[in-house]
């Protein structure tokens, strides 16, 4: 076998290797979506992107016979180790043939890195955090992901729980027919009904013509309504204006719900159209006509996938999510969609696992977080 070299990108021709290379990964593999190519620049550090403001990255290349065969990130999340009182370093981007000795390259490689920083820890995959694309997909590859999920081959939990990552927690997908979901059960239906009637609960859709207000207001309310969940760290202010330029596109308002108690903003759903399809058929490509392309007859798309269901702490757990949420799928309806995704939610979140089970929908796809570091250092799912 021919000896293999695992080496940090730093040229542009290294960093145009290391982008490129799922195109060889996934050849033939038709249930794989390519990234948005300069949103995927963005997020490995090889242009400017706010979430690095706080954190540093290193991408590595392995490489035989003078050809590119995985890649990884090592990445220091800065926020993340104040946050939760840690020294723990994250790999992302992990892509690989199916051949131990590259993946343990690329592994070496990563905590080799993270170690000079003195970091032995390591969580992931990230890319490049829990607020953007996360987890190893390990269940449910019949069957292409939706907008914004991860993709990879089933061999990939092989190779690294033979390199010695161990699971640190699971994430589903959930699918439903919105069909199953108008039939909400007796009891479900009747809390919705008492925390409108209590709060006097007013929903409105985000407003195209204070668009940058409104998505304030959602990823505000995200950042103050997942304080205590398992591994979150807030946005920062500088990528909370970046997303929302990003999403300015892609949002239809009538697949959001904004709900008001006494004139506050309480509560969140944000639902985004499944764009993968024809982000495949544009090969990931947004210019010079793949936008015209993606956003074109957005009716045509009748599947979309739910975000995050946000509520203030205060108002958590008295049915305001479920106004919400029943005010969305009444939009979705009249809107023309027949599929919704909940995605991703933690296997730890028993509450919003619960609502959605009991509301109809079904596990359709399984992401997971691994550790690999001191077994007493490593987070818990209970």
């Amino acid at each position: 076998m021919s000896s293999l070299t695992v080496m940090p990108v730093q040229t542009r021709r290294e960093q145009k290797q290391f982008l490129e290379l799922p195109w060889e990964i996934y050849r033939g593999d038709k249930n794989w979506v390519p990234p948005l190519r300069d949103n995927q620049k963005e997020l490995v550090g090889y242009k400017p992107h706010p979430f690095y403001d706080d954190a540093e990255i290193q991408t590595f290349l392995a490489i035989r016979d003078k050809r590119p065969c995985g890649r990884v990130a090592a990445i220091i999340n800065h926020a993340h180790n104040r946050r939760h009182k840690e020294q723990r370093g994250f790999f992302g981007f992990f892509e690989s043939i199916d051949d131990q000795e590259v993946a343990a390259g690329l592994f070496d490689a990563a905590r080799g890195w993270l170690a000079e920083r003195n970091i032995h820890m390591l969580r992931g995959p990230m890319n490049p955090s829990m607020n953007y694309e996360c987890g190893l997909l390990i269940e449910g590859f019949d069957s292409p992901p939706t907008f914004l999920l991860t993709y990879n081959p089933p061999y990939y939990a092989d190779l690294l729980e033979r390199y010695g990552f161990c699971k640190v927690q699971d994430m589903y997908a959930y699918a439903a027919h919105l069909g199953m979901l108008g039939q909400l059960n007796q009891k479900m239906m009747f809390i919705v009904e008492e925390a409108t009637r209590r709060f006097n609960v007013k929903c409105r859709n985000l407003n195209r013509s204070r668009f940058m207000q409104d998505v304030k207001t959602f990823l505000n309310i995200y950042n103050q309504s997942l304080g205590g969940t398992w591994g979150f760290v807030p946005l920062s202010d500088a990528e909370m204006k970046h997303m929302a330029i990003g999403l300015q596109r892609l949002v239809v308002p009538e697949l959001t719900c904004i709900a008001e108690v006494e004139g506050r903003d309480v509560a969140a759903i944000f639902g985004m159209l499944d764009y993968n399809p024809r982000i495949k058929k544009i090969d990931g490509r947004l210019f010079p006509f793949g936008f015209i392309r993606l956003l074109w007859n957005r009716k045509a798309l009748k599947r979309i996938r739910l975000v995050s269901t946000n509520v203030l702490p205060e108002f958590q757990r008295w049915g305001i999510a479920l106004v919400a949420g029943r005010r969305l799928y009444d939009d979705g309806v009249a809107f023309g969609l027949k599929e919704v995704e909940f995605s991703w939610v933690l296997e730890s979140n028993h509450l919003s696992r619960s609502s959605i089970e009991r509301g109809g929908a079904l596990k359709e796809k399984t992401f997971r977080l691994y550790d690999y570091g001191p077994a007493e250092d490593a987070a818990k799912t209970t």
